[in-house]
This record gives C-alpha cells, structure tokens and sequence, in this order.
C-alpha cells in the first residue's frame, strides 16, 4: 500500500504547458461593485496570455455566501476570451472552503489564486505564469514587499506569528506569503491529495515542496469598500492557522512548564536554603499567592491550547465536508469552442 501520491506525470514544459491550461481562482465575499471590472480585467489578461504562451484559460468565481449581488452579477458575466463558472456555496464557510472549493472546481491544469477586491492585480499574473512556463517552477508565490505602512504593533504579530508557526518545522512558510499564488499542474494535484478538513492555505502549499519562487509586489488599494477582517478577526485566523498547520503552540506550552518548573525548584531550594543554614523562616503568603496565581494561569492557557487540538481532533473525526455548493454553472467562450472546432476539423 503506497503512504503516498505519483504526481510525475504531471509535470510540464514549456512545450506542453499550453495544453494544460490555467484556471484562476477567486473567492468572492460581498465583491458587487468591483467584480465587473475585475472580470474585465481578466478578460485582457486571458487574451494576452493566449497571444504570448497560446494558453487557454478559465475563471472559476466562488460565491461563499454573499449578502448582496455578487452571484447576480457573476453569473450575468459575458465569457469573453475565457470560460466561467460560477460555483455558489449554501453559505459563508470560510476564505479556506471556498480556495478549495474552486480548486476542486477548476478544469485546467494549472491553478492561480487570487483574491476577488482588486488588490491582487491580474497585471503580475503574467510574470507568474513566466516562472511556471519559462523557468519551471511549480509553485509561483506572491509576498508583501514591505508593511512600512502598517503599525509597528501588527509588523511585530506578524513577524511573531510566523516565528512560532516555523518553529521546529522542517518546512518553513515563507513570511509575508499570501494566497495570490500560482500552482503548476502536479502542485495543483498534490494539494488536492491532502485530506485535511482544518485547512491553512499558505502552510499546505508550502509543505507539498517542488520548486517554488517568491515574487514580491505591493499590494493595490482596494478598489470598493472596507475590508471584513478586524484585528479581532485576524486574531482568530493567526490561531486558526497556528493549531491547523504546526504543534508550535504545544511545543511552547511544554517548554514554558519545564521553565516555571525549574524556577519553582531552584525557589525552592533557596527557601531550604535560608531556613536550614540562616534560620530564616518563610516572610509571609504574598510571595506564595502570586507564585499559585502564576502558575494557575499558565495552566490554563496550556488547557486552552490543548482544547484547540481536540477541537480539530475532533472536527477531522466528524469528517463533514468543508463546503457544500448550492449552484453551479458554466459558460463556455465563444473563442474557445471556435478554436476547438477547428482543430477537430483539421484533425479529421
């Protein structure tokens, strides 16, 4: 019995990356008023990446839910220069279910990610799609090039989070990664392969391996409306990733109760120390009451901890499914089905 998935034959060139294709992938949460340019926006892309590497193209767009227009609008969108489809989830399940979602989804061979609100310029997808035909690569990931316009607090959990979550690991996530990223046909294939339901997007694609490339961009400015992730938000998605993806967490609490054990100890051998040798007897409960506080806190942070684990123990044990689609539909690009008829006819 193999532990384990032959993706080999999925590996491309540049001579026959065009025959595989690329879906892009773009979850949408509340994106209406943006949505049509950003399909226009796709839309030159794909005509261009058709001119360059002869690459057919798709879009799968994964309504998680909106409350407002965006399943309208996307399934009113005209397949021009590239196929849609439209996959709608029965509702909000999470930026992680609706990535693989529209990963389970996408038809071509290699897969692209990107988020839906403008700020993931389809113009950088081009030198994306460079790494993966002309130099081989099979993940093509994007990073922040700087966060001098953020708050040195946030700069400082940033830089916190991915210390902890690499700790220990033995594949390290690179800081600053985020989900615009690109996978070539077998990278694509390994992530489906994960059985996982408690997904961390950026971790998972980094630990499949291959050859992988950090491009770094700068971010655009939203082009509608305010972001839906609040710090608190953020907050309960660093730990979401933290107990999803790395044991770190359960490393530091160990290693925190091995260091107020010892402290508790050598403590204690001082006061032993003082009563046998000076005569001295114990000065009194505060320093007592502070070290039981201490220490009845740090318990129940390790509690907590452990709790997060038998959470997700839990959840992999329930097995449900980590989206459900309420609708789908797809339309197919008159360019495209001309150009297959074509070539059926020059084949007969």
């Amino acid at each position: 019995m193999m532990l384990g998935t032959d993706v080999s034959s999925l590996s491309t060139t540049a001579a026959t990356a065009a025959a595989q294709g690329l879906s892009i992938v773009v979850p949408l949460f509340n994106e209406a008023a943006g949505l049509a340019l950003l399909h226009r926006r796709l839309c030159n892309l794909a005509k261009t990446l058709n001119d360059r590497y002869h690459l057919r193209c798709e879009v799968v767009y994964v309504d998680d839910g909106s409350s407002d227009d965006t399943l309208a609008i996307a399934s009113g969108l005209a397949a021009d220069a590239l196929d849609i489809q439209v996959v709608s989830l029965s509702r909000n399940f999470g930026k992680e279910a609706a990535l693989m979602a529209g990963l389970d989804h996408a038809k071509r061979g290699a897969v692209l990610f990107m988020d839906g609100d403008g700020q993931h310029s389809p113009d950088l997808v081009e030198k994306l799609v460079g790494h993966w035909i002309e130099d081989g690569y099979d993940v093509v990931y994007t990073a922040k090039a700087h966060r001098d316009n953020e708050s040195l607090l946030r700069r400082l959990s940033v830089r916190g989070f991915y210390a902890l979550i690499n700790w220990g690991a033995r594949q390290k996530i690179p800081e600053d990664a985020g989900d615009f990223r690109l996978l070539s046909p077998r990278a694509a294939a390994a992530l489906r392969q994960l059985p996982e339901r408690n997904r961390f997007f950026k971790g998972l694609a980094s630990w499949i391996g291959f050859r992988q490339i950090r491009v770094d961009y700068e971010p655009a400015a939203r082009a509608h409306g305010m972001t839906t992730f609040s710090p608190g938000r953020l907050v309960g998605l660093s730990i979401e990733g933290l107990t999803s993806f790395s044991v770190a967490p359960l490393r530091f609490a160990s290693l925190l109760g091995v260091v107020l054990a010892s402290a508790a100890f050598l403590f204690g051998l001082s006061i032993l120390w003082e009563t046998m040798v000076d005569g001295k007897s114990v000065p009194g409960y505060p320093s007592l009451v502070v070290g039981l506080m201490t220490i009845g806190g740090v318990q129940l942070i390790m509690i907590g901890i452990v709790g997060e684990y038998i959470g997700k123990i839990l959840s992999e044990l329930k097995a449900r499914p980590i989206y459900f689609v309420a609708e789908h539909s797809e339309k197919r690009s008159d360019a495209h089905i001309g150009g297959e008829a074509g070539e059926r006819t020059a084949a007969e």
